[in-house]
């Protein structure tokens, strides 16, 4: 089979791809994960728990239409040429979603606030698709690695300064009104009516239209292709050729199946982690606030060490490690309550410090938090290195398809049991724990897979 020599784009072309991840992660880190979230679970709702499965039944909605329709996409994607008319047409969509949260105030609709949120999921991982499927015709194949990480570095480090530009001018405390460095909240926000949080919708919509501009003003783009009708038929019978031949690969079906589950867990327990924290110490957005950043500043040197480890001992290793440490900071947050940790097993002083985190319960899930931070991404980042360790260039774009496929198809099983759990019990708790079963089931069936993964088995 013959490959065609990519040329690579220029510098600038290189850049405005890149800062797509840094204009789109600022929706994930402080509207899904740590301002935006939580406010909608502690302070839009009744009581946390109807909270916690409204936005957990948002997140399953989302991930279902995400599932449905991604195979379809990607077939646009290698078929009919352009991106970014298809990119434009869904940051309309996300861009308009996001600024309707701005009206998410106490008392208003749950349902109307977590459609829009759901809108603006779903159009946030459609507009992915077709971004990623650019970089292929960028640089060299070589070359991918390297771009691919250092845009996602990019991405954590433009949703990072994002939060703590809430944190600093935002996010006020509704007792004093004042911000982390005392100050007021820029725009007059007044954080008793949550306009603090409630700001952060438009600021991702504005973050994500300024950072894209680079990608459609400097980023090459493919020349048309098939029209979408031929494009699409082209796309899903390839796609059905390959999934009949990975079921007679049963090592990579085997990771396929492993990463499928396990990502499962680990998208819940980033999507709502930071809204049961929340609810159970009463968190300010403030707290969430700091709590995000020591995260992402945490994740920054997980990935860069576990980018040693993974060439040292190899991805399986290196994916084993983080799912390990995952579900002992799953273990950890459930177990752990105003006074306690282990499920009461080590009784901690009850002692309110004052200032941030003040109590020792919420010390102790600041640890667990920082286990959290230093696995997130290397389970993500080794999981897409073991694939590649496992296929050969001839095959990596087709089998890279139903990779990112397996990563979507059951993406809403997750939120939606801890949802239901959440519902049925009244317990957010309880809710929460049904996350350690995905964890604890995809490292079960990756204990068994071989690496790389299309090795024979003995």
């Amino acid at each position: 089979m013959t490959e065609t020599v990519v040329q690579r784009a220029s510098g600038r072309g290189i850049w405005g791809w890149m800062f797509f991840d840094w204009a789109a992660q600022p929706f994930f880190t402080v509207v899904t994960t740590f301002i935006f979230g939580p406010y909608f679970v502690s302070r839009m709702a009744s009581d946390p728990a109807t909270g916690q499965a409204a936005w957990g039944y948002g997140i399953a909605a989302a991930g279902f239409v995400i599932a449905v329709l991604s195979p379809v996409l990607g077939s646009i994607a290698d078929q009919t040429g352009p991106r970014k008319p298809w990119i434009a047409f869904f940051a309309a969509i996300k861009i308009a979603s996001l600024s309707m949260l701005w009206f998410a105030a106490p008392g208003s609709s749950l349902f109307m606030v977590v459609l829009f949120f759901s809108l603006a999921s779903v159009a946030a991982e459609f507009s992915t698709v077709f971004n990623d499927s650019m970089m292929p015709r960028l640089v060299p194949k070589a070359e991918i690695g390297r771009i691919s990480n250092l845009a996602w570095g990019l991405g954590y480090l433009g949703g990072m300064l994002a939060l703590i530009f809430v944190v600093a001018f935002l996010a006020g405390s509704p007792q004093t009104g004042k911000t982390i460095i005392g100050a007021d909240p820029l725009f007059g926000l007044d954080p008793a009516l949550g306009e603090d949080a409630r700001a952060t919708g438009p600021l991702s919509a504005l973050w994500y239209f300024v950072f894209i501009l680079p990608m459609f003003l400097f980023t090459p783009d493919a020349k048309r292709g098939l029209p979408a009708r031929p494009a699409v038929r082209a796309g899903l019978a390839e796609l059905k050729a390959t999934l009949g031949e990975v079921r007679r690969r049963s090592g990579i079906f085997r990771f396929l199946v492993a990463r499928m589950i396990y990502q499962d867990g680990v998208n819940a327990l980033l999507a709502l982690g930071g809204t049961f924290a929340a609810a159970m110490f009463d968190w300010s957005i403030t707290e969430i606030g700091v709590f995000g950043i020591i995260l992402n500043v945490v994740a920054i040197f997980g990935c860069w060490y576990a980018a040693r480890l993974d060439t040292a001992l190899g991805s399986k290793t290196v994916v084993a490690i983080a799912l390990v440490m995952l579900s002992v900071a799953t273990v950890g947050i459930v177990s752990t309550g105003p006074g306690y940790t282990l499920f009461g097993a080590l009784q901690l002083p009850a002692t309110d410090t004052g200032g941030l985190f003040a109590t020792a319960a919420e010390k102790a899930y600041i640890f667990y938090g920082l286990l959290i931070g230093l696995a997130f991404g290397p389970v993500q980042a080794s999981s897409r290195s073991y694939m590649a360790r496992s296929v050969t260039a001839e095959e990596s774009g087709r089998y890279f398809g139903i990779y990112a496929l397996a990563g979507r198809a059951t993406s809403f099983a997750a939120p939606f049991l801890v949802a239901t759990v959440t519902a049925l019990t009244g317990s957010a708790r309880l809710g929460m724990a049904v996350i350690i079963l995905f964890l604890a089931g995809g490292m079960w069936l990756l204990a068994g897979t071989p690496y790389p993964a299309d090795r024979p088995q003995k």
